[in-house]
């Protein structure tokens, strides 16, 4: 039997549902279909950090320059399997890293992380989780002079970035559970928000979402299809006609992007963390050892270490060499901490420029695609979620939405 809705929502991650509660705030019948919550997705995962400074995509010159070795290098902090079948990705990927083409990149992402504070503070009072953000700024540990060298102090600030060139002494003041010894300074981001924990923010914007009367079907779509009444999306045990569809289902929105019409060249960024459950906080401030690719997160009731990059498709069983060298990462930094509580290996969507696709697709706006944030689909939720809006109400959005269109490629 066909069930009908006027604005269906593919994906049920924390761009999903912020831009479910969005819409249903202006007045419209929404309706969210992704499979039940495990809470093992990258929306819980991540470093919890709403990244202001997070300007730089992922393929610059430098990292361009040291591609090979970063390839044939198991313990670098990005890692590619199989190789082969990411070549075409990976070619478009040695495209944007070029210098032009980076500082495009900078460009439009700092053009979406400007708001991104501000629209996570405006979410969090909706939702009961103002309590979670915690306005202690984050750390790029240099080890060696030469991290310092390495970061472009320049490259920030030119982005509207506040980054303070710290030294040892005034690092230790601000993250005063760090080894005498360790480090030389950091670069300090002082307006940088963290989460206190993603998982529980999560769980405030799904309530949010069900006190909104937002229906939740618990499946997934596998197939879409446009005609005169909107999109008809089909799954097991699925079968609803749309007037419009969001498609923000994250790493798994390549193939429903094909059938809307956009061929976008998404695929899959794996990431990893490992959690030591500590009462007592272990460190206070986020910290970033910026040669070794990861973040201490500190969080409620344990401190969360997660990062480095994978790229390697959706199906593949995590890889224990990826947790093995962020635990060698950790206690290099902190040599006294004990065997890790947990461990966790999540799927985020990645794109060749870093940017995220936001916008109409090519064939019509019946639907709207927001999905390939890469490391940034938590802090550019609410953002997100405002476009998408202006999007469905015919407004002009806030922000050009240009660099982001699903037919720039």
């Amino acid at each position: 039997m066909m069930q009908n809705c006027e604005i269906a929502i593919v994906g049920a991650g924390v761009v999903g549902l912020a831009c479910a509660l969005r819409l249903a705030q202006a007045g419209h019948q929404v309706t969210v279909i992704a499979p039940e919550d495990d809470e093992t997705g990258a929306s819980y995962g991540n470093a919890g950090v709403i990244a202001d400074y997070a300007v730089m995509p992922v393929g610059t010159p430098d990292v361009l320059r040291n591609l090979p070795a970063l390839l044939f290098d198991r313990n670098s902090p990005l890692a590619i399997r199989p190789a082969l079948a990411l070549a075409p990705w990976l070619l478009r990927f040695a495209r944007e890293s070029l210098p032009g083409r980076a500082q495009q990149n900078a460009t439009a992402i700092a053009a979406l992380l400007a708001p991104a504070a501000s629209s996570w503070k405006e979410l969090a009072a909706q939702i009961g989780g103002t309590g979670l953000l915690k306005p202690l700024g984050s750390l790029y540990l240099f080890e060696t002079e030469a991290d310092r060298r390495g970061t472009r102090f320049e490259t920030y600030r030119a982005h509207g970035i506040a980054v303070e060139a710290i030294g040892r002494d005034a690092l230790g003041q601000l993250q005063p559970g760090l080894p005498a010894g360790i480090g030389v300074g950091a670069a300090f981001f002082p307006n940088t928000i963290t989460l206190d924990d993603p998982g529980q923010m999560l769980r405030h914007l799904r309530m949010a979402v069900e006190g909104a009367s937002i229906e939740r079907l618990a499946t997934r779509v596998t197939d879409l299809a446009r005609n005169k009444g909107g999109v008809t999306l089909r799954g097991p045990g699925l079968n609803l006609q749309a007037r419009r569809v969001v498609i923000a289902a994250g790493a798994w929105s390549r193939k429903l992007a094909a059938q809307a019409g956009d061929r976008v060249p998404l695929d899959t960024e794996r990431g990893y963390h490992l959690e030591y459950d500590s009462p007592a906080p272990r460190l206070i401030r986020q910290m970033t050892p910026v040669s070794r690719g990861f973040y201490f997160c500190p969080m409620a009731g344990r401190l969360r270490v997660a990062g480095t990059v994978e790229l390697g498709g959706l199906e593949a069983p995590a890889s224990p060499h990826r947790w093995a060298v962020l635990e060698r990462g950790a206690r290099a930094i902190l040599p006294d901490l004990p065997e890790p509580d947990r461990r966790w290996m999540g799927c985020r969507p990645s794109l060749p420029d870093s940017r995220p696709v936001i916008g109409a697709s090519r064939a019509g706006p019946e639907v709207i695609h927001a999905f390939g944030h890469g490391h940034l689909g938590l802090t550019l939720a609410p953002i997100t979620a405002r476009l998408v809006a202006a999007l469905v109400a015919g407004r002009t959005p806030e922000l050009d939405l240009a660099p982001y269109r699903p037919d720039r490629f």
